[in-house]
């Protein structure tokens, strides 16, 4: 396995997650979330630390990881940009907004809710909740310009 930013193995760090959540089987979504977040995906070789930590299949595993669109088996553009789709995004422009991502050639993902309805449309550009968003402020976020307008 490869070396972390911090120096620990991808090993380590997958293993100090599972102990974090005391190995528990019930915390599964969680420890993959924080491997997610640590390791930028969810490889092959971490879902095997992670059934043999918690004494679960393989199987278990990737049937979790396959399920949820925030998990990924390889690491993906840290500024991925998912866009609400759900009804209230949409009378506020989503599908518009959905438009004009695509005539920028920026990349973006459906989702169906990020809990910012009343600011909509609302996107996620890598970590960053963008309500009121536009195409322009979406490109600006994944450009690394952080800016309030």
């Amino acid at each position: 396995m490869s070396q972390t930013d911090s120096g620990t193995s991808d090993r380590e760090t997958v293993e100090r997650i599972c102990a974090a959540h005391d190995h528990r089987a019930d915390a599964l979504i969680e420890i993959l979330h924080d491997i997610q977040t640590a390791q930028h995906c969810i490889s092959d070789a971490a879902a095997r630390i992670v059934a043999t930590s918690l004494n679960l299949s393989r199987a278990e595993i990737q049937g979790v990881r396959s399920f949820y669109a925030d998990f990924s088996t390889a690491p993906r553009d840290p500024h991925r940009v998912r866009l609400c789709r759900a009804e209230a995004c949409q009378s506020l422009g989503a599908d518009r907004l959905a438009a004009e991502l695509d005539a920028a050639g920026i990349a973006h993902d459906a989702v169906y809710c990020l809990g910012n309805c009343a600011l909509g449309p609302a996107a996620l550009a890598g970590d960053q909740l963008i309500g009121r968003a536009t195409a322009g402020r979406i490109a600006t976020v994944c450009a690394g310009v952080h800016r309030d307008d």
